[in-house]
């Protein structure tokens, strides 16, 4: 499992930073993907919980944002204490124009991998996206008793 840790660690640190262009921050960027992920606008309360930012960081971030013309924010009809947020096409923009700059600077690098390396990343990819779904739905805290124990090693 150490092994596993420190390989994602280590290719986030190198992902993360793939895109060049801008001045957005991590949190800035973090939010921008986290609403474009959703059909429709996100209840700031939702975005906190997801975020890992504390609710006047968040707010503060989403004001920046909207003055950018990032985000738009209204109040939630069905609840109007709640404030929800959802994405501008500029905003989308951002989002759009950073995985376009990732596959330009990914592809030259994956085009450098044996065959036999691109088959084991694209073996891999059902089970990272499981990963990661799974890790999401229960923002950890559903751990195997085998995971727990750190009897699960991934192979090498």
């Amino acid at each position: 499992m150490a092994q596993f840790i420190a390989v994602v660690e280590e290719f986030n640190r190198f992902y993360i930073r793939l895109p060049r262009r801008g001045n957005h921050s991590f949190s800035t960027l973090s939010v921008l993907d986290a609403l474009a992920r959703e059909s429709g606008p996100k209840r700031l309360a939702d975005l906190i919980a997801g975020e890992q930012l504390s609710r006047p960081g968040l707010t503060q971030l989403v004001q920046r944002l909207e003055s950018d013309g990032l985000v738009e924010r209204g109040s939630d009809p069905r609840d109007r204490r709640a404030v929800l947020v959802h994405l501008t096409e500029k905003g989308r923009g951002v989002g759009a124009s950073r995985n376009r700059e990732r596959v330009e600077r990914l592809t030259p690098l994956v085009a450098r991998l044996t065959p036999e390396e691109r088959g084991a990343i694209s073996g891999a990819l059902p089970a990272l996206r499981r990963l990661a779904r799974l890790g999401r739905d229960s923002a950890g805290s559903a751990v195997s008793p085998a995971a727990a124990e750190g009897r699960w090693t991934p192979a090498e």
